[in-house]
């Protein structure tokens, strides 16, 4: 199957929330190797004038990675995960992820240019803190589409190589 060229446009909209914890900050700085002392301690990142703990700045990539998700198994895209090579991930911080954060990401496929037998597909995840009790008091889509119940906390931006037959 070849790659659906009016994926160009396409949104799709926040689904669940991510709930950004402690734990999750301080595994991903681990793994990062990233060592400054508010990814770990409340006390270094209170004193830095955050609420909780700050996470890595690609701790994005966690959200992101979600929504893009929505576009892989999506079985209009026509693209086969086992063809696929990251090409590109750029992120734009609106403000920091703090833990106690929960997180919602809109995708919107801003690209679709054929590359020989394959295409090129580059996408646009807009990452945005939910309000305290947002969510509760609606679904997770309808609570992300409200603007007074959001933040935007970072844009993140993919590229894909979706390989095609023989390459």
């Amino acid at each position: 199957m070849t790659i659906n060229p009016d994926l160009q446009g396409r949104s799709y909209p926040a689904k669940e929330v991510y709930d950004v914890g402690r734990e999750k900050i301080r595994e991903f700085a681990r793994a990062v190797k990233a060592t400054h002392p508010a990814h770990f301690e409340v006390d270094a990142a209170k004193a830095l004038g955050h609420s909780d703990l700050v996470a890595p700045p690609t701790f994005a990539i966690i959200v992101a990675q979600r929504a893009d998700a929505q576009l892989i198994e999506d079985p209009d895209s026509g693209i086969d995960f086992s063809r696929v090579v990251h090409a590109d991930q750029r992120f734009i911080h609106h403000r920091p992820i703090v833990a106690g954060d929960r997180l919602v990401a809109e995708l919107h496929v801003d690209g679709v240019r054929a590359m020989g037998g394959g295409a090129m597909i580059t996408t646009r995840s807009e990452i945005f803190a939910l309000a305290a009790g947002a969510a509760e008091a609606a679904g997770a889509a309808e609570a992300a589409a409200g603007d007074d119940t959001r933040e935007a906390v970072a844009t993140a931006t993919s590229s894909i190589l979706v390989r095609g037959e023989g390459q």
